[in-house]
């Protein structure tokens, strides 16, 4: 049984930028890693949204109607 060894964080965050930089070049990559990321919205708002977009009609036939047979 072999042991799994994995590089220090520093090492990692070195190759893996230079990985970028070999792939996409300095100015692609600096541009990737600054790019802005979308704000996740947290589980309750995510749920909220949800709950809005539902049709409950529709939901509780799924749930509670008879089950549908697939072939």
């Amino acid at each position: 049984m072999s042991t799994t060894q994995y590089l220090s964080d520093d090492e990692l965050i070195e190759r893996a930028i230079k990985a970028l930089i070999d792939a996409l070049g300095p100015g692609e990559a600096i541009r990737f890693l600054t790019m802005p990321r979308p704000q996740r919205l947290d589980s309750v708002q995510q749920h909220r949204q949800w709950q809005d977009s539902l049709d409950p009609q529709q939901f509780f036939e799924q749930i509670f109607g008879p089950p549908s047979l697939s072939i």
